[in-house]
């Protein structure tokens, strides 16, 4: 489980932010 010890979980978290923001970014440009 410590394959990338410190870039895995920076990766991971990148990752979780930038899907978020694009959900986040598609809902706002259709509800407005």
């Amino acid at each position: 489980m410590s394959d990338g010890h410190g870039m895995g979980t920076s990766f991971a978290l990148i990752v979780v932010l930038f899907v978020l923001l694009i959900i986040v970014g598609t809902q706002f440009m259709r509800g407005y």
